[in-house]
């Protein structure tokens, strides 16, 4: 108010327009910067909010199972049919069962895609044991992820600011999840759908049965595909 000239009524009008001039760049100025603050904290909840569910999924894949064999079985499709053929060769009637089964292999690609997306979003200790498990499921060999699911466990509730788990709770070792026999949902009845408008082909109602039944069973369709290629 010192500054503010009242000798006439131009200078107070001019020292008037002044200072709210610096009162609108200053609240300018602030909200700007409120701005960039509060689009930096919701990028960074963004991120977080993505890492956290990537990961608590990457923990459900690898950890889902508590009873069973809990080795994540590395075996491909054309090493299944190498061994069949080599035991087929040597002693027909001692060939077993083969190894590989359609479950198992869909076990090791959800833990082969949990694995990747831990090395690319989680922490230095997840990343060195997921490499590790990468790399002995490269060389052929079984690998258990109890270690990994473990560490994915005590930070998913270090983020959540949850308890650490009681010392005096033994939890038992942790193994990938199975999926289900159906190969997803909707796959059995994408089957038996198919099966029904493949044998009814005069009708329309056949007709219609078989068009849902391909839309039902795609995803079997495609992991069909995924086996026969792979």
């Amino acid at each position: 108010m010192r500054n503010i000239d009242f000798s006439s009524w131009q200078t107070l009008l001019l020292s008037l327009l002044g200072l709210a001039l610096v009162t609108l760049i200053g609240v300018g100025l602030r909200l700007v910067a409120m701005q960039t603050i509060q689009q930096r904290r919701e990028r960074e909840n963004r991120q977080i909010n993505e890492r956290l569910r990537t990961l608590i999924a990457a923990y459900k894949t690898l950890g889902g199972s508590f009873t069973g064999n809990l080795a994540v079985d590395p075996t491909h499709l054309r090493d299944v049919r190498r061994r069949d053929e080599s035991a087929d060769s040597a002693d027909p009637a001692s060939a077993a069962e083969p190894m590989g089964s359609d479950r198992s292999r869909r076990v090791r690609d959800a833990v082969e895609a949990a694995l990747s997306d831990i090395i690319l979003l989680g922490t230095e200790e997840q990343v060195r044991l997921a490499a590790t498990a990468a790399a002995e499921l490269a060389a052929g060999r079984h690998v258990h992820t109890h270690d990994l699911v473990v560490s994915l466990r005590d930070f998913i509730r270090g983020v959540l600011d949850l308890d650490a788990v009681p010392a005096n709770v033994k939890i038992p070792r942790q193994g990938p999840a199975r999926p289900s026999a159906t190969g997803g949902k909707g796959g059995g009845a994408g089957r038996d759908d198919a099966r029904q408008g493949s044998g009814g082909r005069g009708g329309g109602g056949a007709g219609l049965g078989a068009g849902m039944g391909l839309g039902l069973g795609g995803g079997l369709a495609l992991d069909d595909d995924h086996v026969h290629h792979e």
